[in-house]
């Protein structure tokens, strides 16, 4: 706790300073808390702030809550009503009023309804009854529609307006109950617990209108949660309006957002199911025809086919002499081209034969000219050998040598050409035509 420093008691204090200081000491003192009690001398201002009173029976505070916080608010406070604020304390210098300043409101027991709301749903959550595997699918076409709400409550008139709109020729059974106040979720188990029994409706809708959570706690109650679990009637819920939540919407195997809503989820359209039935009747007549058809097509072509023995022998001998005259033609065509491919094949091998006595007096010619051309080629070719060994011998080194001639090489063996490759004591070989000599260089020149 904060402590708030006080004023020696020699010092005067002025009242702007006093009431500063009170209003520390209280704002420090109290946090944020909450606070009950019953709204009186309501008023609204132009500006949109809120001025009131909050009064018990022995004690009263002013209250302020001021426009940016009153707009949030989805009710309108009015006098008399009993509230819940979670305000701060403080002290209006102006006036030295002690007042609270407002941050939010809510009506009396709200709160509490909320939270026994939150600790219901958590139990049912965890045991499973608002699994969806435990949901029931609705009828397509439902053949009697029961309602379980209040005959005097406007939603059950919402209902069947909607019921006699979509298709007027499904009975409705009403089961009636309270829907608000003590007792009513009691009713409410006890109706659909009948419903279940009397097995005389596909689906049931459960609804009301919309209100508090006080109006509609009667369906927040476990009970009647489980009674919607084990009823073996699919169960549309249509509860409050569509902001609205309540245990039975969680629990049921439908929820939609108003009564109308329950009602059209709940019937077919008459509309559609005769758009339906005319789509399918014409769709069955196509069929129909088409199948028809298909038959008539069959028949035609069976009879046809249908001969007497007498007509079908007669067509058969008809086929058989068809095909031996096909036959013979065949047969007189391929022996035509077979002898045709013969003649031609005779001509061929007449003119590739060969003449034998063109072909031996040929060759006797061959002989002669043979015997002739011998003698004359062998001559021919001794000349060209004599004329080529004479133009070797005058390329023989050997004979050059014999004239005199020398050749000189190098130790290593090069032939010297040029006197310019030779130096002073270089030592040469010369061959001579026959023999050789070692010499040495006096003097290149």
């Amino acid at each position: 706790m904060t402590r708030v420093s006080s004023p020696l008691p020699a010092e005067i204090l002025t009242v702007s300073a006093l009431a500063r200081s009170v209003r520390d000491l209280l704002e420090h003192r109290y946090p944020l808390l909450w606070v009950s009690g019953e709204i009186s001398n309501f008023v609204r201002a132009k500006s949109g702030h809120m001025y009131f009173s909050l009064k018990d029976e022995t004690a009263q505070v002013r209250c302020v809550m001021f426009r940016n916080r009153g707009q949030h608010l989805d009710w309108e406070p009015r006098e008399g009503l009993r509230v819940e604020v979670r305000a701060l304390v403080t002290l209006y210098e102006a006036r030295g009023d002690f007042q609270l300043g407002v941050e939010s409101m809510r009506r009396a027991g709200q709160g509490a309804l909320f939270e026994a709301f939150i600790r219901l749903r958590d139990k049912l959550d965890k045991e499973g009854l608002f699994d969806p595997a435990h949901k029931k699918p609705l009828p397509r076409y439902a053949q009697r529609i029961g309602i379980v709400t209040s005959p005097q409550a406007a939603a059950l008139r919402d209902v069947l307006t909607t019921l006699a709109r979509r298709n007027p020729s499904i009975p409705v059974v009403i089961y009636p109950s309270q829907v608000q106040g003590e007792g009513a979720a009691k009713q409410l188990s006890e109706a659909i617990a009948a419903a279940a029994r009397r097995k005389e409706c596909d689906v049931l809708i459960v609804c009301r209108g919309g209100g508090a959570i006080e109006d509609l706690w009667a369906f927040n109650d476990e009970a009647l949660a489980r009674a919607i679990h084990a009823c073996p009637i699919p169960i549309v819920t249509g509860i409050g309006h569509e902001s609205d939540f309540t245990i039975a919407e969680f629990v049921a195997d439908r929820r939609a957002a108003t009564p109308t809503a329950a009602a059209e989820l709940a019937s077919p359209a008459r509309a559609e199911l005769l758009a339906g039935l005319i789509q399918a009747r014409r769709s069955l007549l196509r069929h129909i025809q088409s199948a028809l058809d298909a038959k008539a097509q069959r028949l035609d072509s069976l009879a046809a086919r249908l001969q007497s023995p007498a007509d079908r022998l007669d067509a058969g001998a008809a086929r058989l002499d068809a095909a031996r005259a096909r036959l013979s033609a065949a047969f007189a065509l391929g022996r035509r081209d077979a002898e045709w491919r013969l003649s031609h094949a005779v001509r061929r091998l007449t003119a590739a034969m060969p003449n034998l006595g063109v072909l031996q007096n040929r060759i006797g010619q061959l002989d002669i000219a043979l015997r002739r051309a011998t003698p004359q080629r062998l001559a021919m070719l001794a000349e060209d050998l004599a004329r080529s060994s004479l133009g070797l011998a005058h390329l023989d080194p050997a004979a050059v040598l014999e004239r005199g001639y020398a050749i000189a090489r190098t130790p290593e063996g090069s032939v010297v050409r040029s006197s310019a490759d030779l130096r002073t004591g270089d030592r040469l070989e010369l061959s001579f035509a026959r023999g050789a000599a070692a010499v040495q260089v006096l003097k290149p020149q």
